[in-house]
C-alpha cells in the first residue's frame, strides 16, 4: 500500500518544513500540496493542486492530477486513489494573523473555514489522519479572539469522521517567515529569556521544523486513534 501525505499550507512557516520532512521520509512515497498558487519547488514526490479554498467541495483530486499525468509518472498515484487502495494523511499548517487577514471576519474565513473546508475534502477521497496546527491557548470559549477560532476549528475537527485527529498547540513559532510579525520577534526575545532562567517552560519557543517533525513522527506510529492534543513543550520531547 502507498503511503500519500495531503498537505495544506506549504508555502508558511511550518507547511514548508512539512514538505521538507516528508520529501525526506522514505514512508511517503508520494505528497500533494494544496494551494492557491504553485509554489517554486519541484521533487519527484511532489503534486501541486491549485484550489479556491472557498470551493473545496469542488475539488476533483484524481481529475487534477491525470491533467499534469502527460507524461505517466503519476500513473501509480492515480490507480491508488482510484482503488481506494492508499493511506492517506492529511497535514493542515493553514492560518494567518487578524492583522494579515484585514478584519476578524475575513481572519475567520482563513483560520477556520478554510481549515474545515479542506478537512472535508481530504475526508471525502479517504483520509483517516489529520494533523492540524493550532496554537498554546486555543479555546473556543477564550476571551481572545485568536485562541477562540482555534479553539473552534479545535472542537470542530474532534467531531469528524478521521480515526485520529492530532491538534499540535506549539508556543511561539521560530523560522524564517515571509512576513513580518514584530509582535512576534519582541515575544520571542522575552520569552527566549524566560525560559533560559527556567521560567513559563510551556511556553518555550519552537523552531517550524520542529512542529513539522514531531507531525510527521505522531503518523509514524501505528494504530493511533481518537483525538490527541499536543502542547509545544511535549513536541520539544519528541525531536531531536
Amino acid at each position: 500500500m502507498s503511503k500519500v501525505a495531503l498537505v495544506s499550507g506549504s508555502s508558511g512557516l511550518v507547511g514548508m518544513q512539512l514538505l521538507h520532512q516528508l520529501f525526506q521520509n522514505a514512508a511517503y512515497d508520494w505528497v500533494i500540496s494544496f494551494g492557491r498558487r504553485d509554489l517554486a519547488l519541484k521533487h519527484p514526490k511532489l503534486v501541486q493542486i491549485k484550489v479556491d479554498f472557498k470551493e473545496m467541495d469542488r475539488v476533483n483530486v484524481i481529475e487534477a492530477i491525470r491533467i499534469q499525468n502527460s507524461g505517466g509518472d503519476f500513473q501509480p498515484l492515480i490507480r491508488s486513489l482510484e482503488t481506494a487502495s492508499a493511506q492517506l494523511s492529511a497535514y493542515c499548517a493553514l492560518g494567518t494573523t487578524i492583522k494579515a487577514a484585514g478584519s476578524k471576519e475575513k481572519f475567520y474565513q482563513i483560520d477556520h473555514d478554510f481549515v474545515i473546508g479542506f478537512a472535508r475534502m481530504v475526508l471525502r477521497i479517504g483520509a483517516s489522519r489529520f494533523f492540524y496546527v493550532s496554537a498554546l491557548g486555543a479555546d473556543a470559549g477564550s476571551s481572545i479572539y485568536y485562541s477562540k477560532v482555534k479553539g473552534e476549528v479545535e472542537n470542530d475537527l474532534k467531531r469528524m469522521d478521521f480515526t485520529y485527529v492530532g491538534i499540535f498547540q506549539p508556543s511561539l513559532l521560530l523560522g524564517e517567515r515571509n512576513e513580518n510579525r514584530i509582535g512576534e520577534e519582541v515575544g520571542k526575545i522575552l520569552m527566549k529569556g524566560l525560559t533560559f532562567l527556567g521560567i513559563l517552560k510551556k511556553y518555550k519557543p519552537i523552531y517550524g521544523h520542529q512542529v513539522a517533525q514531531a507531525m510527521v513522527v505522531k503518523d509514524g506510529e501505528a494504530d493511533i486513534t481518537g483525538n490527541e492534543t499536543i502542547t509545544s513543550s511535549e513536541m520539544h520531547g519528541m525531536v531531536v
